[in-house]
């Protein structure tokens, strides 16, 4: 029996070099749903992607890649880049997702504002947050998160500055690692920023392992275009957060 793709097409905007964003989203695709990828340009592969780098994929045009999406007449848009986003600030963030909609005409989500609004869904306002940035982007990132009501109590860099493509090769035992280290006794959640980090593979185990909840960007932006898009669970969504669908 052919499966149905009924519901919903989902596009996605994600960064060329990042290799883990799409197979987190089908790992995650509700049922009768489809995945739409376009690929961002606008930044040099050779380049450690700290701060700057990211404002500027940010701020690149994306008419074209929007054209390009609108083909498929999605009934949603995800912008697949945090730090992309976060290194503006929520405003931008925000004017960024109404650019989006407007240019595709369908509902639109970015990664960093999906991070926000999963960590609010948790009711939790103090976070543990770790990711694979430079320290810059780090220090922007939780500036992004307070000036949403968010504090973080506990912060986990990795320690090194890693490529475009070395934030896609941390492996998830490396991602709990990074989990673990960014726990706190009054960190209420977990939060896992990056669309290249293979956080989803390791979400249960964390939230085995520290009895909280765990949000990743990837993570997020599905359970917020689920939500949005009233489509039903499934068996393959890792996490807590899932429960407040």
């Amino acid at each position: 029996m052919t499966a149905p793709r009924t519901l919903a097409r989902i596009g996605v905007l994600v960064p060329f070099t990042n290799t883990n964003l799409e197979p987190d989203l089908e790992l995650m695709r509700p049922p009768g749903t489809t995945l739409h990828f376009q690929r961002l340009g606008g930044y040099d592969v050779d380049e450690i992607p700290g701060a700057e780098q990211m404002a500027g994929l940010g701020a690149a045009d994306i008419g074209h890649d929007l054209r390009m999406i609108a083909g498929v007449r999605p009934a949603a848009v995800l912008y697949g880049c945090t730090s992309a986003t976060l290194t503006h600030g929520p405003a931008f963030d925000a004017d960024l997702a109404a650019r989006i909609k407007a240019g595709s005409g369908a509902l639109s989500l970015t990664a960093a504002g999906s991070l926000v609004a999963a960590i609010h869904a948790l009711e939790a306002t103090r976070v543990g947050f770790s990711s694979p940035y430079v320290g810059e982007i780090n220090d922007q990132a939780v500036e992004f998160l307070a000036r949403n009501v968010v504090e973080t109590v506990a912060r986990a860099d990795i320690g090194r500055e890693l490529g475009n493509y070395g934030q896609g090769e941390l492996t998830p035992d490396e991602v709990f690692d990074l989990a673990c280290r960014a726990d706190h006794p009054t960190a209420q959640a977990i939060v896992l920023s990056c669309t290249d980090m293979r956080s989803v593979e390791a979400v249960g185990r964390i939230e085995a392992a520290l009895g909280k909840p765990v949000v990743t960007s990837n993570q997020a932006m599905m359970f917020c275009l689920m939500r949005a898009l009233n489509l039903p669970r499934h068996d393959r969504l890792p996490g807590r957060l899932f429960d407040r669908l």
